[in-house]
């Protein structure tokens, strides 16, 4: 009798949760990032004639090249940043972006970003992105959470694919992805080629010294990053336009 009833009160313990799931306000998310190798270099000799150089290097490098960044979060604050390190990777060139530190204010759509350009490192103090999103009836099961899609366009012509979920409160998102009802847990840009997916949510209590903004490098907003980067690599060709981008996001 004591067995059965037992019973009786866990299964309405586990339809209670299920009513009534546990919505998230802290916490630390792992993203793994990672770039297609073999179709940047399509489109970097794209129409080109390489001398055979491009298929060496598509044999001799891995297609994915993948990165690890940890997003923590407390409310409307979140802090995105280089997670842990990945031995295995073998890359054509380094990866920009891979140092960027990233503090939201999202409650103030108030941002602050630690960027590294060519070992010079800049203090990017601005507003939040404002992102037009198109939420879409697709859905998406990412890090044991049920998604949704949603599309929109960035810096006039970036496609971006997102998913987010309500069951984490936090509007928030990699790099600079915010300002969807829930936290975004995964963003692809299929023609460039990168995607950022959660691996793992954890529900870690985040206290004030876990959530603090970057104070070191060359104070300037994005209008003077883009104007920075856009002349050291003027002449860069196809791979400029790209490491402009990500440093962009």
């Amino acid at each position: 009798m004591k067995q059965l009833l037992l019973y009786i009160l866990l299964g309405c313990a586990v339809n209670a949760t299920a009513q009534n799931p546990v919505y998230l306000t802290q916490g630390r998310i792992e993203f793994e990032k990672k770039v297609n190798q073999h179709a940047r270099l399509e489109a970097l000799f794209k129409n080109q004639n390489d001398d055979g150089w491009k298929d060496m290097e598509k044999k001799r490098l891995p297609q994915f090249t993948t990165f690890y960044f940890d997003l923590v979060f407390n409310g409307s604050t979140t802090l995105y940043a280089p997670g842990r390190e990945n031995p295995d990777n073998i890359r054509l060139r380094p990866e920009p972006g891979n140092d960027n530190v990233i503090y939201d204010q999202l409650d103030k759509k108030e941002s602050t970003a630690r960027k590294t350009v060519f070992e010079q490192v800049f203090l990017v103090k601005d507003s939040t992105r404002r992102i037009r999103w198109k939420i879409t009836d697709e859905k998406r099961n990412i890090a044991g959470f049920d998604c949704r899609r949603a599309n929109a366009v960035i810096m006039d012509s970036i496609y971006v694919v997102a998913f987010y979920t309500d069951a984490i409160v936090t509007p928030g998102g990699p790099e600079s992805f915010t300002g969807l009802p829930g936290m975004i847990l995964g963003v692809a840009l299929p023609y460039e080629h990168i995607t950022w997916f959660a691996t793992k949510v954890l529900a870690e209590d985040i206290t004030p010294d876990k959530l603090k903004a970057p104070t070191k490098g060359k104070a300037v907003d994005n209008k003077k990053l883009l104007e920075t980067i856009t002349s050291s690599m003027k002449d860069w060709g196809h791979y400029g336009k790209i490491y402009t981008l990500i440093m962009m996001l």
